[in-house]
């Protein structure tokens, strides 16, 4: 693992690191970079180009549940995920990342203003918002925390590094820390069985995690992300 306490400066330029699998291009990047903890990610928040505007969603440290939907660049890109989408119904999924980025879940109110913006009944978009894991269907905390327990991860020790978050944040599963900062997840394949075990928190991949590095990473988060 990449190292877990609170780590050096941040770079200011918007990708220090270009490539996620080793060196790309002209770039000679260590491990380090590719896979440390100084990686920055910026997204524009109108998508950038049409064709990139549906892929973007992004699990932001600070929610607002009552963000409108969806105004300045966030309606140039609700506008370009649209325009990739002949048939409202394809739009759905992309319109809830949306969503989710700006408030953090898809509330009951979410899901019926969503379906008045695409024309799509309200059964229609409770049924997909609530047929997929990714979408929060409550509140969650600063960092949404996701370990994966499936089979590479299993056989590596995820079980006790699920039951280490859960016993130092103080929670249950699903449930939110009584300072708002953590909410632990159990999740199937992350897509990183290479480095098990895999966890996600809100859009950052941790990779080879074992329980004795959770205190640690908890410490480096409320260093990152607590008032």
């Amino acid at each position: 693992m990449s190292e877990t306490k609170k780590g050096p400066e941040r770079a200011s330029v918007p990708f220090r690191n270009p490539g996620w699998a080793g060196n790309t291009g002209e770039f000679d990047l260590s491990e380090a970079e590719v896979r440390g903890d100084e990686y920055v990610g910026s997204r524009p928040a109108d998508g950038g180009h049409p064709s990139r505007a549906p892929s973007y969603p992004f699990m932001l440290e600070d929610k607002t549940p009552d963000a409108p939907l969806f105004e300045g660049p966030y309606r140039e890109r609700y506008e370009k995920i649209l325009s990739r989408y002949p048939d409202m119904r394809g739009a759905l999924l992309p319109v809830l990342n949306l969503a989710q980025e700006l408030r953090g879940h898809i509330s009951q109110e979410t899901m019926r203003e969503v379906g008045a913006l695409l024309g799509l009944s309200d059964a229609y978009v409770r049924g997909v918002t609530t047929f997929y894991t990714m979408y929060n269907k409550r509140p969650v905390g600063r960092f949404l925390i996701q370990v994966c327990t499936n089979v590479s991860c299993n056989l590596c020790g995820a079980d006790d590094v699920l039951e280490a978050f859960l016993e130092n944040t103080g929670t249950e599963l699903g449930e939110t820390s009584s300072d708002g900062l953590f909410t632990v997840m159990e999740v199937e394949c992350l897509a990183a069985c290479g480095f098990p075990t895999a966890v996600q928190i809100n859009s950052r991949y941790y990779e080879s995690i074992g329980a004795g590095d959770v205190p640690g990473l908890l410490e480096h988060l409320r260093d990152e992300g607590g008032d």
